[in-house]
């Protein structure tokens, strides 16, 4: 792979995998918008690598939190923060059992389409913009419960569907729950532990199937590149949510579907 094919792919995912406008779609649309071979499961499993490094070092303070209190840490916060770990375990459930049946029956081939991907983009940006108008926003995380995180975990489902986005949707949930921008972007973020380990599994099992498992300076600056632009891209969108709303987002994926809808049907 040449250099800037790298980067690009790089950059994609580590930009896209966070903010809520798919990194699946992109990382399709690169491709079809250049004459670059697919990449192959390696350069999967390194992007992977890249965006789970980046999201465990950014919430190290939570995932160590919820990891010590599962292992019997004793203190006044030690019950809320095993309750969130046992929260994001269950919200994985759904997804692992309909990823392995979406990449099984071949459904996860048959939806990557540029029209798929324009009416998931426009689709779901509209509805991450009427949660985000319409709900409340004076719960946070130690106000959810097990139905909740279930919530969650059957809205994740739909990020099979390549343009959904996984943090797009939910985030999407935990605002029709109320929860506050934050807590709703934290708790998605926190899940991605576990469904980008979970994803990665998929791509080491065709490593193992290919007998190709060596991993070469290309995955190593992947991983490097990937994992420098996810963690900043946290840090931003964390910072932006604070303060600030979901909007350019919306914007950005309604605009990005209309493009896509208009060059699929033309």
């Amino acid at each position: 792979m040449s250099f800037l094919h790298i980067l690009v792919l790089s950059l994609v995912q580590g930009i896209t995998e966070f903010l809520p406008i798919s990194s699946s779609a992109h990382l399709i649309l690169v491709p079809q918008f250049t004459d670059w071979p697919d990449q192959g499961p390696l350069i999967d499993v390194a992007a992977h690598v890249g965006t789970l490094l980046a999201v465990i070092l950014y919430f190290n303070k939570d995932v160590l939190a919820m990891v010590t209190a599962v292992l019997g840490r004793r203190d006044e916060r030690a019950a809320a923060d095993r309750r969130l770990f046992w929260y994001v375990v269950v919200a994985t459930i759904p997804l692992g059992l309909a990823g392995l049946a979406f990449y099984y029956s071949g459904l996860s081939d048959a939806l990557r389409s540029m029209k798929v991907i324009g009416w998931t983009m426009l689709g779901f940006g509209i509805v991450l913009y009427a949660a985000d108008r319409l709900a409340p926003t004076e719960r946070n995380l130690g106000d959810m419960r097990l139905g909740g995180a279930l919530v969650f975990g059957f809205a994740q489902i739909l990020a099979l569907v390549p343009g959904t986005s996984r943090s797009g949707v939910t985030i999407t949930a935990g605002r029709l729950l109320g929860l506050n921008r934050v807590d709703a972007a934290r708790f998605s973020m926190l899940m991605s532990i576990t469904a980008i380990m979970s994803t990665g599994l998929l791509a080491v099992i065709e490593l193992i199937r290919a007998e190709n498992v060596m991993l070469g300076m290309d995955a190593l600056l992947v991983v490097a590149i990937t994992f420098l632009s996810a963690l900043l891209v946290l840090w931003v969108l964390m910072r932006w949510l604070q303060h600030g709303t979901f909007l350019p987002f919306v914007v950005y994926r309604v605009l990005f579907g209309i493009l896509l809808l208009v060059l699929a049907y033309s």
